[in-house]
């Protein structure tokens, strides 16, 4: 049989590629991103999984690696900008070294020219041609020994350029390592506070899951208990169904069974119609069958009790609900089907349960609830027990009247006989 299912799902399968194939493709908009996929020898999308293969590496080489290139860009960074900076600073102590030798230079030829002129005043012809040409020789010689120191000085700043790239160089390996050990230790910083807090996490979460299982343990024999009740009572129907096939048999007819008036109620709530068709159909079904059960009664002192209402609407309630605290709530008779309400102050909303009273009892509408044998019963028990495992509802804190008559007036009032004397 499973055999025969995964054949189907298989020719399924070819059958919509196939028909997915045949389909034509339409043409991308300009600008349309996509992603192509790679195929491989067998017409299939190729994929690689990391690991599989004796040649790949491990994450942690991988790390690793990318971990040293980023220290290498790094060091390449820091290094090139002190590289700019020695040659700025290089060339900024060239130029004034040669801004200070032809200072003095010009500073020399114009002594030399202020002797001159005053040598002149007071010397011969020849006297003047040879000092002129003392002087030009002395110009000579100053610019040739300031080309020297020039020459010198350019010697100078090239062998300390050259030393100081050979640092530079000798720097980066260096630097390189130290950035790499510091990401390293850093990546290994991270891994162990990562690895704490899992270790912190890992309790609640055992504890979450725990009351999780607790939760659905606690559901499951709710479920059982329901199922064993049903049975319970098939096996009851069926026991007074053999007694009464027993007596059919002979002359004698059996007893009449005893008056149950819980079997009355029971068949007068199921002549009534789904739903309240209006606010004095509610009020003659409480009157008629809620008040012998003692509803919306403290069983203390048999007066309603503080967390009960009459027919009021969600909106009303909410209004009364919404600056309370959460765990505030309320019980209202309802408008929408035969029974109640609780509205309840949760921490972002307000919640509203339907509570049923079709089955002799009262409990909320869905599978697997508990059902209770009176209201205050059920409001007491969600007091110390969540209403749902999700929400974590529990009911803390009931919100009184707020107005005189109380809303639920009409509910407790005699009703006066509409009958007339004749």
């Amino acid at each position: 049989m499973r055999q025969e299912q995964v054949r189907r799902w298989k020719q399924e399968e070819d059958k919509r590629e196939a028909e997915e194939k045949r389909k034509p493709t339409k043409p991308s908009k300009p600008g349309t991103k996509n992603v192509c996929f790679m195929h491989g020898k067998d017409g299939k999308e190729w994929v690689w999984v990391m690991g599989d293969h004796r040649n790949d590496r491990t994450i942690r080489q991988i790390l690793d690696d990318e971990a040293q290139r980023n220290a290498d860009t790094q060091a390449d960074i820091e290094l090139e900008r002190q590289r700019k900076s020695k040659e700025q600073e290089f060339q900024r102590k060239m130029e004034e070294e040669q801004k200070r030798l032809e200072r003095e230079r010009a500073e020399r030829e114009a002594e030399l020219k202020r002797k001159e002129e005053e040598a002149a005043l007071y010397a011969s012809l020849k006297e003047a041609r040879e000092a002129a040409k003392r002087l030009e020789e002395e110009k000579m010689r100053s610019q040739e020994e300031v080309t020297l120191r020039v020459n010198d000085l350019r010697k100078k700043f090239a062998v300390e350029r050259r030393k100081s790239m050979e640092r530079v160089e000798t720097n980066k390996k260096r630097r390189s390592s130290e950035l790499y050990m510091k990401w390293k230790h850093m990546r290994d910083s991270i891994d162990k506070q990562a690895l704490e807090t899992s270790k912190e996490v890992e309790p609640i979460w055992k504890e979450q899951e725990k009351r999780a299982k607790d939760a659905e343990v606690q559901m499951r024999q709710l479920a059982r208990d329901a199922r064993e009740e049903v049975r319970n009572s098939f096996r009851h129907v069926a026991r007074n169904l053999t007694a009464v096939s027993a007596f059919a048999s002979g002359k004698d007819k059996p007893p009449l069974p005893p008056k149950n008036s819980e079997k009355i109620k029971a068949h007068k709530r199921k002549s009534r119609p789904p739903r309240p068709q209006n606010r004095d159909a509610i009020i003659a079904w409480f009157h008629d069958e809620e008040r012998e059960r003692s509803a919306g009664l403290d069983p203390q002192t048999n007066k309603p009790a503080e967390w009960f209402h009459g027919i009021i609407p969600r909106m009303d309630a909410e209004t009364m609900l919404i600056n309370e605290p959460t765990g505030s709530y309320l019980v209202r008779v309802s408008e929408r089907v035969w029974g109640y309400t609780i509205s309840y102050r949760a921490s972002d909303r307000c919640k509203h349960f339907l509570v049923d009273t079709t089955e002799n009892g009262y409990q909320f509408f869905g599978t697997n609830q508990i059902k209770h044998a009176t209201l205050a019963d059920l409001i007491l028990y969600h007091v110390n027990h969540h209403i749902t495992v999700a929400g974590k509802e529990m009911l803390l804190k009931p919100i009184g009247q707020i107005k005189s008559p109380p809303d639920y007036y009409d509910l407790f009032k005699n009703r006066r006989s509409e009958s007339t004397s004749l």
